[in-house]
């Protein structure tokens, strides 16, 4: 059986098992699908088709006896030529003293490194006498850990598919494996391991990627199949003709993507399953006024509301929004930690009594003490700042409310689906018309005097700024500039004629809410901050946003940060000081005064850091994949989302024996079994 201990395979002793336990490879299945995580081809090319710098395999007849120097301490340099199509190529190996003796004139010999086209020079890393098709042309390279070798483990696998082999069976139906020409799975284990040719790999990889993101998307759908049942007879009746009425009060009309976006949520507040769905939009799309439309439905089925945010100022600033939409519709309270004693029990008593239609806070809302009489529409603003048992906590306030997480962080839909799988995505991807653009530029150090005259020139004119830096204080690690330097610098320069205010992660709550009302207030021209106003208040004043060493930052949270200005009618700026040496920090500095769109931003981003970065590495719900990417393999992840969602639709896990094998691995996975505790 496959999961017989690795000890019984031929040639793994207690020792050699117990190195492979630190691998975490217990069983001969652990050992079949612990794929390589790189493959060095050996193809042999024309000296004609050789790039510069890449890396190559060229075959040839040693010319002259290899020459050895030595030199520091124990370092060699071996040379020697090779004659390949009639042109001397020179052959450079370091540290490799022992291969002199090896190697002789007229030997084949078959080499592997850089290729240097002008000096016609091949540096090697891999070497072998004899000519290349007596060598494997594809060799799998295996993560190691410990005295476990490529070699070693090699073998033992090659012991566990002929032992084995024949026990590996297939899960896909048949139909899939058709549709899409892909290899059943017994060979394309083999060829994983043993691929004889670029093609056969290639098929292999294609159903593994394609497995993989089948079986994790059927998680998501029957996690969410199962949520979605749990929760029937939550349908909200709502008046359409007041909600059309309610729109029409608005001072301008919605753009289609908000229409759209709207659309899609009433429907699931119509429907008899709670909603869990995922608002995105860039900054200043127009979310608030989606979510305001959607919380007045909610009232006219004889519903409360709640919208829960990060920090207390931007609690604040949706209040006054939100009241000034509403007028006489609705009654509006605010609930954060500040309102304590009896204003605290009245709101409460308030809240239970149903003397209250909407109620906007923090995570004061979430308390034991608050009660709601009938909780329908629950909206949790930036839902990455709270953590799960936050947001489970506020669904558990009502009879399964319906639920909308809003995020103003452009998470490319690839993603989307895959790390929020079990939730709705709406995207608003359209911004309100008349809305002026940011101009966005890049500089370096030596033009700060400009760029400071620049914001004192602006802030005469009743304009106020942002200077973003990366650390709080001198770090010896890393010579970038910090906010505290700069904030002393920035009080010098102005001397008296400017407030310099600072804000950064290390001041309590409380002292960045002050800060943020002095500054909102406008009795701070200049913020020099950390990134810890990316997401929240909105300064209609701020006009300029200057960036610190800004190719430390990611496209998105650049964004982001830019995304605190531009909130009134007039002209906005955003200045990015930064000297960037690799070729990644000067492409992103480049997008970056390109474009204003975050989800096209989000997605160079993904390709530039990779979707570990993107999230933050213990971002929950991203699965550690063996072979997909979801990003070169984005059009995979959108066939195995729509064929999951079919099987799941039509029930063909339980009704259609084709799919009894899936089922039986769905059945094992301690994913579902986590998620649904």
């Amino acid at each position: 059986m496959l999961s017989d201990p690795v000890i019984q395979l031929k040639g793994v002793g207690d020792k050699f098992a117990g190195n492979l336990a630190e691998m975490n490879l217990h069983t001969v299945e652990d050992l079949l699908y612990y794929f390589p995580n790189r493959y060095d081809v050996f193809e042999i090319k024309p000296l004609s088709e050789l790039i510069h710098e890449d890396k190559v395999t060229i075959e040839g007849r040693v010319v002259n006896e290899p020459s050895l120097t030595f030199y520091g301490k124990k370092k060699s340099r071996l040379t020697f030529n090779v004659e390949v199509e009639n042109v001397a190529i020179k052959a450079v190996m370091f540290n490799r003293a022992f291969a002199k003796k090896q190697i002789n004139a007229g030997d084949t010999i078959t080499l592997t490194g850089k290729w240097d086209a002008h000096r016609l020079q091949i540096t090697v890393n891999n070497y072998k006498k004899g000519p290349a098709s007596e060598q494997t042309a594809i060799q799998p390279m295996y993560p190691l850990k410990g005295d476990v070798t490529n070699y070693k483990l090699k073998k033992t696998i090659q012991s566990a598919i002929s032992e084995y082999g024949a026990e590996i069976t297939e899960i896909l139906p048949s139909y899939y494996l058709e549709t899409y020409k892909l290899p059943e799975r017994r060979s394309a284990v083999t060829t994983m391991h043993f691929p004889k040719n670029r093609i056969d790999l290639k098929h292999a990889r294609r159903r593994f990627t394609y497995e993989e993101f089948l079986l994790f998307q059927l998680r998501m759908q029957l996690l969410r199949k199962i949520k979605r049942e749990a929760t029937e007879g939550n349908a909200q009746h709502y008046n359409v003709m007041q909600v059309q009425e309610f729109i029409d009060t608005f001072p301008f009309s919605l753009t289609n993507a908000q229409q759209k976006s709207l659309n899609q949520i009433l429907a699931d507040m119509k429907s008899p399953y709670r909603m869990n769905r995922l608002l995105q939009g860039d900054v200043g799309s127009g979310k608030t006024a989606v979510a305001a439309i959607c919380l007045y439905a909610a009232i006219t089925a004889g519903k409360q509301g709640a919208l829960m945010v990060p920090t207390e100022i931007l609690a604040e600033q949706h209040y006054q929004s939100l009241t000034e939409l509403f007028g006489d519709k609705a009654t509006i309270v605010l609930l954060t930690g500040s309102v304590k004693g009896k204003k605290r029990k009245e709101m409460t008593a308030a809240i239970d009594n149903h003397e209250v239609d909407i109620v906007i806070g923090t995570h004061a809302l979430i308390q034991d003490d608050v009660f709601f009489d009938n909780l329908g529409f629950a909206i949790v603003d930036e839902q990455h700042r709270f953590g799960v048992k936050q947001r489970r906590t506020l669904r558990d306030k009502g009879l399964n409310p319906d639920v909308l997480f809003m995020t103003a962080t452009p998470i490319p839909r690839t993603l989307a689906i895959t790390a929020f799988g079990d939730m709705d995505v709406s995207v608003i991807d359209e911004m309100p018309s008349g809305r002026k653009e940011i101009e966005t530029y890049w500089t370096k150090e030596n033009t700060l005097d400009r760029v400071l005259g620049f914001i004192e020139k602006r802030v005469n004119q009743g304009e106020q700024a942002y200077v973003i830096c990366p650390l709080i204080e001198e770090s010896d690690k890393m010579d970038i500039q910090n906010a505290v330097d700069l904030f002393h610098q920035l009080q010098e320069f102005y001397s008296n004629s400017l407030k310099v205010g600072l804000m950064h992660g290390r001041l309590t709550a409380d002292e960045k809410d002050e800060v943020m009302k002095q500054y909102a207030a406008n009795e701070i021209q200049v913020l020099v901050s950390t990134t810890v106003v990316e997401v929240g208040v909105n300064v209609q004043n701020a006009t300029i946003m200057v960036i610190y060493d800004a190719e430390r930052f990611g496209l998105s949270q650049l964004h982001q940060l830019r995304g605190r200005v531009g909130r009134g009618n007039k002209q906005s700026y955003c200045i990015l000081i930064a000297d960037p040496k690799g070729e990644v920090g000067k492409e992103r500095m480049r997008i970056m005064t390109e474009t204003n769109n975050g989800f096209e931003l989000s997605e160079q981003d993904l390709k530039l850091r990779g979707p570990g970065d993107f999230f933050g590495k213990k971002q929950s719900g991203l699965p550690d994949f063996k072979v997909a990417d979801m990003i070169h393999d984005y059009r995979a992840l959108e066939t195995a989302r729509q064929d999951a969602q079919e099987i799941i639709e039509k029930n063909l896990l339980e009704e259609n024996s084709e799919f009894y094998q899936l089922r039986v691995n769905l059945e094992n996975d301690t994913f579902l079994h986590d998620k649904l505790d």
